[in-house]
């Protein structure tokens, strides 16, 4: 056995033995597989950068798993949000288990303890590299007008589900309800870059969420069979709780989402169905290759920027054939 440092600290707990790792250095620490963590596990069930843990101004700290594969838990909760961690927290990594030592003499308060209105908002933020993507429903006023108002709820309420399980299967989620569209991201690894695995899984997503949302005029008497268009922009953007303690909201902000809600709009301009980011297409183009003719570029005024963005387009029928020549292990 290892004597505890007073101050706060994690054990690891690999084989028969106890590590300690000290959270004195810092207000961040990443833990994950690679060799340039904070915390390095060697454990294959546990991602290339699996999480963050982050100390706030108050002393506070939070785990915040940053869309590993297999997941981060605190005593035995999933963290699909930042997780407040207490003294003897559990944390389940993979097949690893690691403890959150706090130091008795500096205790943290419990929520209970603390006037809901004295709760500070917490500022929880990073930096990632993500991929935003945005799809909207088309001719959705012209809908409105000639749908009973029962059936139209049930149609959204039905587009809206079955879109959310779309974006779970390929490795998302809906982050935002826009409407009658949604906001989806994939937080990648910064370090390692985006795989080739992750672009498809996007690439199919975008042809997934097409396919469905014109199988519902099967469903729903419909004045005219219903499309959508979508925008898809990567880049580094600022992931961040803007909420409270006890309502997180954690959120991607800047340029990288903003352009990709232009995007989606720019394909109503460009008479296309899918609009791409000029960093998007070039990790396709670096990393799926294929035939990349599908793809037309553009030069696009968009609205907020000054100058032309550079983006590419294609159909979702050419896209669908494009995906035909790769795995769909991928």
């Amino acid at each position: 056995m290892i004597d505890p440092p007073p101050e706060p600290h994690l054990v690891l707990r690999t084989g028969t033995e106890d590590h300690c790792v000290s959270l004195t250095n810092g207000n961040q620490w990443t833990i994950g597989r690679s060799d340039n963590n904070h915390l390095v596990i060697k454990d294959h069930c546990i991602s290339r950068i699996h999480a963050i843990l982050q100390r706030m101004d108050n002393g506070d700290f939070y785990l915040i798993d940053l869309g590993s594969r297999n997941g981060s838990f605190v005593n035995g909760r999933w963290a699909n949000i930042p997780i407040k961690l207490r003294n003897q927290d559990q944390l389940t990594l993979g097949q690893t288990n690691v403890t959150f030592c706090s130091p008795p003499d500096n205790p943290q308060l419990t929520d209970l303890e603390v006037p809901k209105t004295l709760l500070p908002t917490a500022l929880l933020q990073f930096r990632r590299l993500i991929s935003v993507l945005v799809v909207d429903m088309r001719n959705f006023t012209q809908i409105t007008r000639q749908m009973d108002e029962v059936i139209l709820s049930e149609l959204m309420s039905c587009w809206f589900l079955r879109a959310g399980d779309i974006l779970g299967v390929h490795g998302s989620w809906i982050h935002k309800y826009i409407g009658d569209g949604v906001m989806a991201v994939w937080i990648h690894d910064s370090h390692g870059g985006v795989s080739q695995e992750e672009l498809i899984k996007i690439l199919r997503a975008v042809n997934a969420l097409q396919s469905m949302t014109g199988e519902l005029w099967k469903q729903f008497p419909l004045p005219f069979p219903l499309r959508v268009g979508i925008g898809v922009n990567t880049g580094y953007a600022i992931v961040k709780n803007t909420g409270s303690n006890n309502h997180p909201d954690y959120t991607p902000l800047g340029d990288t989402v903003n352009g990709a809600f232009r995007l989606e709009s720019s394909t109503k301009q460009i008479k296309t169905d899918v609009a791409l980011g000029e960093t998007t297409y070039g990790l396709i183009a670096n990393l799926i290759h294929g035939d990349l003719s599908i793809f037309h570029h553009h030069l696009l005024r968009l609205k907020g920027y000054d100058s032309p963005i550079l983006s590419y387009s294609c159909s979702f029928r050419s896209l669908g054939q494009y995906l035909q020549h790769f795995s769909m292990d991928a």
